[in-house]
């Protein structure tokens, strides 16, 4: 059991023995066996508390030594996997501040860029992006037909890699918001929102919009991978899997960022501390793919 999960044990434990203290001591019970009872048990979970605030209180410092460690081997682990990289990241429905702020600490010691970052409007304005659409590129149907939606996407997917036409006409339709320039990237980070309150309609055309993009990016040479923390909930693991895509649940800690930045570099599964991760780390020991030197020229 990880450190997080034996914390909040702990303090659970800590929480009730606390409320039975407080229903004991609040009781007014008569006779001499209750109160001697009452008594004997009051000063047995008094002393159960006290254990179980110990516990907390070592495994927190347990908890920051094992961060320091982390913290200390992670610029030498990951440092020369992906130096001179060009990494995007985009969110499907949102992008919280805490995801792109992990994502800079994780690749700042690597000597990557993250060069543009995004945020996919989910459900996505159809009509927007089918009024926006360049000459050349026709999608038939797009307004309100799921499939030309992902045909859509599959195209724009590739182009946030490799650039392109179509990607810079329909941006900001595509997107709530956005900063900095795709294209040309070696590498891109998803993070994904479990949509919610969406009429089937949308949701189909959210779930067909969002395949397309990954198939897209996935069609290049680039790295693609999902991404989230721990405290993500509910948890993306599995359509990522489903998606084909090497995946991160544990962004927010130091063995998180080792194994992004591995999986950025070419190592594949699904990592972290969730169920449905395959391990916590990938095989660090051993030789990671070679980097292709042509990779930025996407075939």
């Amino acid at each position: 059991m990880g450190y997080s999960a034996r914390y909040h044990a702990a303090s659970l434990a800590a929480i009730f023995l606390a409320l039975a203290i407080g229903i004991l001591i609040g009781s007014q019970v008569g006779g001499d066996v209750l109160n001697n009872t009452r008594k004997d048990l009051e000063s047995s979970l008094t002393g159960d508390l006290d254990d179980a605030r110990g516990q907390i209180d070592e495994l927190e410092t347990e908890a920051g030594w094992a961060d320091e460690f982390g913290n200390s081997v992670l610029p030498p682990l990951t440092q020369n996997q992906i130096r001179g990289d060009r990494i995007g990241l985009v969110g499907f429905g949102s992008l919280p501040s805490e995801i792109t702020e992990s994502v800079d600490r994780a690749i700042e010691p690597t000597g990557a860029d993250l060069v543009a970052v995004g945020v996919i409007g989910e459900p996505p304005d159809t009509e927007a992006i089918a009024g926006a659409l360049p000459g050349g590129f026709r999608f038939p149907g797009l307004k309100r037909n799921s499939d030309a939606l992902g045909r859509y996407g599959r195209a724009t997917g590739r182009q946030l890699i490799v650039g392109g036409p179509l990607l810079e006409a329909t941006k900001s339709e595509l997107m709530s918001q956005s900063s900095g320039d795709f294209g040309d990237l070696d590498g891109l980070l998803i993070y994904r929102t479990e949509p919610g309150d969406l009429e089937p309609s949308e949701a189909d055309q959210v779930k067909s919009l969002d395949a397309g993009l990954i198939a897209g990016a996935e069609s290049t040479r680039a790295a693609v991978v999902g991404i989230e923390e721990t405290g993500t909930d509910p948890s993306s693991v599995s359509y990522f899997e489903s998606n084909d895509l090497t995946s991160v649940d544990n962004l927010d800690q130091p063995a998180g960022k080792v194994s992004l930045i591995y999986a950025l570099a070419g190592a594949q599964g699904s990592f972290g501390v969730k169920e449905g991760s395959d391990r916590l780390l990938p095989e660090l020991l051993q030789p990671l793919p070679p980097k292709n030197a042509g990779r930025r020229k996407q075939g």
